[in-house]
């Protein structure tokens, strides 16, 4: 009998509708219900691709023995961390304080006042490598509950004392400036690998913020060892078992030092995330790689992860089925030299083999290899024939059990991929992405916005989700928006743009600080108010406010936007010297405070024609970090910076402006381009 998730739209929930576990969802009943049967809550936090996650419901949530112990001694609530980042947030700085480490699935244990008292991440069904069983777990927190309560709620409510007490260092509320982006610079250069790209050791992971940094940095200084950590490790991703050679995309991260074998899952916020780096090395460097990888990234978030709505999935799980009914790791991707000969004939597998690095030993379990292009070719090919065994492979590979899709729709997540499908429809003259950053952004317009400009953080299959937004949604929503005016020309982009930052002004920022928090101030009250300026797996809410906010001053003028964006960089100030891998986005966002950033207005006598749209090209197409365009008929009303613009000699015109000074209006291209690459 299906339990209360059933009634959830989360995926990942309804993935534990039918566990023998008593489940109740995050709610104020949960709590009410421990009450009143004097238990401790049980809390699992995961998501619907996490590998893990998987493995602990089937080990433990679908044993009738292990779920007959829960149900009588805890009430179990289930947590998706995608539908509630800041549930997720509050309780692993609990487990990271607590332990040193975190990772779903987290497991914590909390008294009916929400306090956490014990914490975990996997627990396996009997004991291993050190750790106890889930069943040891669970006998010995509901013996320590009954016999020693008062230890345990003195434990408990120091834990939320001294949560209270991790103040962010907030540093001061002036951005950092030339030497502290230098310092950043040093620092990443200290702890990248010249051999393999990126930074640090394994598992690694796709740094695409700090990419972002080091192509800005790069445009505003000409700092030539920025660019070549950026471009070696874009091609050695590229070229890498972490893209998907056959799909296109990009996986989680890679197990090892050199991007060879992947954790499975694709998500939509690295691959968005990812395919606009792609984009920007392409415009900074014209290489083809990167007009390749940018494109293919684009095109599979289309056709793999785009709903029936419009919007975008959150993620294509790690597992699938091997034929078999198992649900095994990366069988969907990878090949033995035996399926490859089954496919293409003895001759094409040779070629294949060669070409993606399919070797008999194999580079994944049990003999298969994932799909690569090693970096040391001296086999000439003919691109028709690699084309063609793209082709046959991945045909052959649609008849594979394709992995399980989560096909909520992430507010913040959709509004990343709306910037990355509108430039790259803009770079590479794909109007059919734009178009799909358009529909997306129209299904956020409809379904995630209410009367009052408030976001719903998720939606599936056309139904909005019962929670509110959090920073990070307003903040990259407004960052897709942003960029759909850009590359359209449609001011009401800049219009809803607008509704959203002067939430991220009045809801999210402390008035005193300048500081920002990840939920509202009339949102939901949990033992901590989130607060966390570190870019992860996606730009921190408080970074992606300071570049929207920043993206939005520049449009209109508007001093009140300018000043939160410079004071929410303070924290940039702080830690970017120290921590620059964790702060990417900050510091990409404190690269065009000092170049400006650039405003552009194009006026034309109309968008279709071909001397403005050369021109608005020629704008999109500028390196100097942070530009703004807007692109419009003389006198329109459409964009504040096309007040007052007129054509110049009939031609259409384009006019730079920064730090409140204005370059002579050109209706030339070459001028144009360089002044803004300047």
């Amino acid at each position: 009998m299906p339990n209360r998730l059933a009634h959830e739209t989360s995926p990942y929930l309804l993935q534990h509708a039918d566990n023998p576990v008593d489940w109740w969802p995050w709610s104020a009943e949960a709590f009410e219900e421990a009450r009143k049967r004097n238990v401790p809550v049980l809390l699992s936090v995961g998501y619907s691709s996490c590998h893990w996650c998987h493995v602990m419901a089937h080990e433990s949530f679908e044993d009738q023995q292990t779920a007959e112990y829960l149900n009588a001694h805890y009430v179990s609530v289930k947590v998706d961390r995608e539908e509630r980042p800041d549930v997720d947030a509050v309780y692993m700085e609990a487990v990271q304080a607590a332990t040193g480490q975190g990772g779903w699935p987290m497991t914590v244990f909390l008294t009916p006042e929400a306090e956490p008292f014990y914490f975990g991440t996997y627990f396996p069904p009997a004991p291993r490598q050190g750790m106890p069983s889930f069943r040891q777990v669970l006998q010995g927190v509901h013996q320590a509950w009954d016999e020693r309560r008062d230890e345990v709620t003195e434990v408990a409510g120091k834990i939320v004392r001294d949560l209270a007490g991790r103040e962010i260092s907030y540093g001061d509320a002036r951005t950092p400036g030339e030497e502290e982006l230098a310092q950043a610079l040093l620092g990443l250069t200290r702890e990248y690998d010249p051999q393999r790209g990126g930074f640090g050791g394994a598992p690694k992971f796709p740094p695409s913020m700090v990419l972002e940094f080091l192509l800005r940095h790069h445009a505003r200084t000409g700092a030539e060892g920025a660019l070549q950590m950026a471009s070696d490790t874009c091609e050695r991703m590229a070229r890498g078992g972490i893209y998907d050679q056959l799909g296109g995309g990009f996986a989680r991260y890679s197990v090892d030092r050199d991007w060879v074998v992947p954790h499975f899952e694709k998500m939509l916020y690295d691959n968005a995330l990812l395919c606009r780096v792609y984009a920007h090395l392409w415009r900074a460097t014209g290489s083809e790689l990167a007009r390749r990888v940018a494109l293919e990234t684009a095109d599979f978030m289309v056709r793999e992860l785009r709903t029936n709505e419009g919007g975008f999935a959150s993620a294509l799980d790690a597992d699938s089925d091997d034929g078999t009914g198992r649900h095994v790791e990366g069988v969907y991707y990878v090949w033995t030299p035996e399926q490859l000969r089954e496919v293409l004939g003895e001759q094409d597998a040779e070629l294949a083999a060669q070409y993606f690095g399919v070797t008999e030993e194999g580079t994944f379990e049990e003999g298969a290899s994932v799909l690569q292009l090693p970096q040391q070719q001296d086999v000439l090919v003919d691109a028709g024939k690699i084309a063609s065994v793209r082709e046959r492979l991945l045909a052959a590979r649609s008849e594979r059990p394709a992995p399980g899709r989560d096909d909520k729709v992430v507010a913040a997540w959709n509004g990343l991929a709306i910037a990355a499908l509108a430039e790259t429809g803009a770079y590479f003259d794909r109007p059919d992405l734009v178009e799909a950053a358009v529909a997306a952004a129209d299904l956020l317009v409809r379904l995630h916005l209410d009367e009052q400009a408030r976001l719903t953080r998720t939606s599936k299959d056309g139904h909005a989700g019962a929670n509110a937004g959090v920073l990070e949604d307003y903040a990259d929503v407004a960052e897709g928006f942003l960029a759909l005016a850009s590359v359209t020309g449609e001011g009401v982009w800049l219009e809803f743009a607008g509704f959203l930052v002067d939430h991220v002004l009045v809801r999210f920022t402390d008035p005193e600080s300048g500081s920002l928090y990840d939920t509202a101030a009339d949102a939901e009250q949990l033992i901590r108010r989130p607060q966390d300026p570190t870019d992860n797996a996606a730009p921190s809410g408080w970074t992606a406010a300071a570049n929207a906010l920043l993206a939005y001053a520049a449009h209109t003028g508007s001093e009140p936007h300018r000043t939160a964006a410079e004071r929410a960089l303070g924290v940039v100030k702080a830690l970017g010297p120290r921590v620059p891998r964790f702060i990417g986005w900050g510091l990409a966002a404190a690269e065009a405070v000092l170049d400006g950033p650039r405003e552009v207005a194009i006026v034309g006598p109309s968008l279709d024609h071909e001397g403005t749209k050369t021109l608005h090209r020629t704008a999109l197409l500028g390196t100097a970090p942070g530009a703004v365009v807007a692109v419009g008929a003389p006198e329109s009303d459409e964009f504040p910076l096309l007040a007052d613009r007129s054509l110049v000699g009939g031609e259409p015109t384009a006019y730079v402006c920064r730090n409140f000074t204005c370059d002579a209006p050109t209706t030339e291209v070459d001028r144009l381009r360089a002044v803004l690459n300047d």
